[in-house]
């Protein structure tokens, strides 16, 4: 009888370990899955965040790109705008000697009278074309000085003007579309 028990005690222990080991087994499945589900969320908060950068980079490399092509824009605006800057700046002599010439010939002497009237129209000529492309001239006899788009070449005493007065224009200042080319030659007054 005691074998029997023993033998009884021996089934009974063999399914308590059975019961006990798909007892563990089934813990440790749910062990594990809650295992993987964390490591699922993790691994989703993680992608999830790598989603959210890497439309955060998408966003500033289009912002950026817009920037880009706002400036290319803007630059080949202003080249067109100002591609006559030099060639403005080589013709500007031509129209200080045109004026120069005007000046040194007597308009009352009837032998000076055709070269006057053809340095007259090459001038005025010259004055049209230069304004069609925006070209415009500077000339602030009796305006406030203003360093943008005059030179002072000198300042002078005037008690019969207010002090930085421009009194005198040596030379014309040009603008192309509203950027100066060259700035004004000009005599300043200063309080005496």
């Amino acid at each position: 009888m005691h074998e029997e028990v023993n033998k009884s005690e021996e089934k009974t222990l063999d399914a308590t370990e059975e019961l006990l080991a798909e007892k563990a087994a089934s813990l440790d499945a749910e062990i594990v899955e809650e295992l993987l589900a964390e490591d699922q969320l993790s691994e989703t908060e993680e992608l999830q965040e790598q989603v959210s950068k890497a439309n955060d980079q998408v966003l500033r490399i289009q912002a950026e790109m817009q920037n880009v092509r706002r400036r290319a824009e803007r630059d080949v605006e202003n080249a067109h705008k100002y591609a006559l800057d030099k060639f403005t700046a080589d013709l500007l002599p031509v129209v200080d000697n045109l004026e120069r010439a005007l000046s040194t010939i007597d308009a009352a002497d009837e032998a000076q009278k055709a070269v006057n009237t053809g340095l007259e129209l090459t001038l005025k000529t010259f004055v049209d074309v230069l304004a069609r492309f925006k070209i415009e001239a500077v000339d602030p006899a009796g305006q406030p000085f203003d360093a943008d788009l005059h030179q002072a070449v000198s300042m002078v005493p005037n008690p019969d003007l207010e002090p930085n007065t421009v009194m005198d224009v040596f030379q014309k200042g040009y603008t192309l579309n509203g950027r100066l080319v060259r700035p004004a030659m000009v005599v300043v007054s200063k309080g005496g």
